[in-house]
């Protein structure tokens, strides 16, 4: 059947396009409606078991995390944002992310902004059991910290040279 379209409209805060057709044959006019239907985005747990990406979700783990620091809604607002845009753009061709690198991406962003911050994540992240690990990451930090305060120093610590934080 050949038609043209006559008036378009946006529903349901843009779900959904209501189209005002006429057929070029007999005149007879029309409405159709037509859903957008987005492909979920789907974050691959560590078990194998893949679930839908919910910024919530990410957004609450940052929030517990930053938990009584000096920084504000905004900067988490801003924070989560980049988050998700850089997800959606890692994982754009499969439609998915593995969990392990949007926690890696998590805790570089954590680093950057709150030290203490990126502790707690990643004692949660990476399931820490005992005080050494804590230790371990925290010396890790410094030496990255003192690193990065005196530019003159050639010394690299390990993550720089894996390209990893911690």
């Amino acid at each position: 059947m050949d038609d043209k379209v006559i008036d378009s409209r946006t529903l349901a805060n843009g779900e959904s396009i209501r189209r005002r057709r006429e057929c070029l044959s007999c005149g007879f006019r029309f409405t159709s409606y037509e859903r957008i239907e987005e492909k979920p985005f789907l974050v691959v747990k560590r078990d194998g078991r893949r679930e839908p990406f919910e910024r919530s979700k990410l957004e609450r783990g940052i929030v517990r995390a930053l938990e009584k620091r000096p920084v504000s809604q905004l900067s988490i607002e801003n924070l989560v944002n980049e988050l998700e845009d850089e997800a959606a753009i890692r994982g754009k061709t499969a439609n998915e992310i593995e969990s392990t690198e949007l926690g890696e991406m998590v805790l570089g962003k954590l680093y950057d902004l709150d030290k203490v911050a990126y502790v707690r994540f990643a004692s949660v992240y990476r399931k820490f059991e005992t005080m050494d690990e804590f230790m371990e990451v925290i010396e890790k930090a410094e030496k990255k910290q003192s690193a990065a305060d005196s530019p003159d120093s050639e010394e690299k610590t390990e993550t720089e040279e894996s390209g990893e934080l911690f």
